[in-house]
Parts: structure tokens; sequence; C-alpha cells
């Protein structure tokens, strides 16, 4: 497997949504089945919840639907979303720490190098937390945003359970914040893509009704919504490990202490490490 090299520089907006896609495709072989998995479990899971408040189970409720009771379904769905990118985000960050150190690994390496005794844990704790602040409405702007490096300081940093919490915190919040609109701008923009293939299939699915097809409508949105979260979910969870090397970059010197190690000849993914 051949990783896909970060640049040691702070990079922009774009550089990183890019970068993000770009480690999402390097490490696909290891990201994508668990991914796949993790998002037909989601939709098992929320299937009958939509089912139950919504009467229907399609992932693209009216919009006078979503309001009192049923919101709780959009909250659970928040904590879901949180929960997967974070557990696919112990393989994202194992896969940033080669692509940074621009060593190959494989995919026995990412999966052992993952820490995911210790990613499940976080992952859960960052999916409730989402889910109960998502109960009120403007909460979901904060939890999410604020929780997204904490996998990457678990997994990259090789920190404690604790200690990643408080790190990650404030590295999202270091520069305004920028990590953690970041991380929110990345989310927006896989939502749109998201909704609008979503859209784009339940339109084709209505069209073919016209001709006398079956009805297999919500069946086949839910089936459309599992394939692309297949391939949203890995590449959020990449953004969140190449953010956190970036900033890290920008207000730690993590380039130059890298350029460093390379020019003594002892560059590996522990240079990453941080001691403290």
């Amino acid at each position: 497997m051949r990783p896909e090299p970060l640049p040691l520089r702070p990079l922009t907006v774009g550089e990183l949504l890019d970068a993000s896609v770009g480690l999402a495709r390097s490490a696909a072989p290891v990201l994508l089945p668990f991914a796949f998995v993790l998002a037909v479990l989601e939709q098992l899971a929320l299937t009958p919840l939509r089912l139950a408040y919504f009467g229907d189970a399609s992932p693209l409720p009216a919009f006078e639907d979503l309001f009192g009771e049923p919101w709780l379904v959009i909250a659970i769905g928040a904590g879901t979303e949180t929960l997967i990118i974070a557990l696919l985000g112990g393989f994202a960050g194992r896969a940033a720490a080669h692509g940074t150190t621009h060593l190959r690994p494989s995919v026995g390496s990412l999966i052992r190098g993952s820490r995911m005794w210790l990613v499940v844990p976080v992952a859960l704790l960052a999916g409730a937390i989402t889910m109960v602040l998502t109960l009120v409405a403007p909460g979901w702007l904060i939890g999410y945003p604020l929780l997204g490096l904490v996998v990457p300081v678990l997994v990259i940093d090789r920190l404690g359970l604790f200690p990643s919490f408080w790190r990650g915190f404030r590295l999202g919040t270091r520069l305004a914040g920028r990590g953690a609109s970041i991380r929110l701008l990345g989310y927006i923009a896989w939502f749109t893509a998201r909704f609008g293939f979503g859209l784009g299939v339940l339109a084709a699915t209505s069209f073919g009704q016209s001709f006398g097809l079956p009805e297999f409508g919500p069946i086949v949105v839910v089936a459309a919504f599992t394939l692309v979260n297949t391939i949203a979910y890995p590449a959020l969870a990449c953004l969140d490990a190449v953010l956190h090397v970036e900033t890290r970059m920008r207000t730690e010197g993590l380039d130059i202490a890298l350029a460093r190690a390379t020019s003594q000849g002892r560059l590996e993914t522990t240079s990453l490490v941080v001691n403290r």
C-alpha cells in the first residue's frame, strides 16, 4: 500500500480537503470495508426509528416532520455519524502518520497501529456527547466540530485516553477555532453532496414509477445513502487526521521537527509522538 504523501507545510482549506481525499484513497483497502459495514449497521439501526417517527424508511423525511419528538431520530443519527467517523479515525490517523513520514504502510500495520482498544471508547463517548447536544438543535454546531481531533491525538500523538480529549479540544480551538471551523466546513461539503445524491436517486425512482416500475423509492434511497456514506465517512475521518497534522505544523513547528529527523536519518512514525 502506497501512502499519500502529506505536504510538510501549512495548507490552505482547499489543500486540506484535497489531501483528505487523497489520504482516504490511499488507505481505501482498510477504510472502505470497515466504512461499508458501519454504514450498513447505521441504516439497520435508524430505519426502524424512521418508520416509527416519520412513517417512511427514507433518510430524507419531509421538513415538517422533523420537529418535536421526531428530532430524537435526527439526534441519534448525528451521534451515529460521529461514532463512525471517530472509529474510522483510528485507521485514518495511522495512515496520516505514514503519509507525513512518507513511509509505506501495510494493511496490518494500519490496523495494528490504530489503537482501536482506545479509539472505541472515545468514539462511543464522542457519539453520545454529540447526540445529547444535538437534542438542543444548535448544540450539534458545538459538539461535532470540537470533538474531531481527539482520535488523531490518540493515534498520531500516542497520548492516553483523558489527555487526548483535552489536547484534541485545544488543537481544535487554536487560531480562533480554525480546526473546528474547517471540520464543520468539510462536513457541510460532504452533507451537501450526500443530500444532493439522495435527492437525485429519489427523483430517479419517482420517474421510474411513472413508467410503471415497482415502488422501491425508500429502499433505493437507503441503499444509495449507505453507499455514499461508505465514501463520505472515510473522507471526513481523513480530514480530521490531516487537519490534526497541519495544525501541529502551524502551531507547534512539527514540520521543522520532521525535517530535522529526516536530515538525521531517523524519520519514523514515532517522530510524531508527543512526549508529555
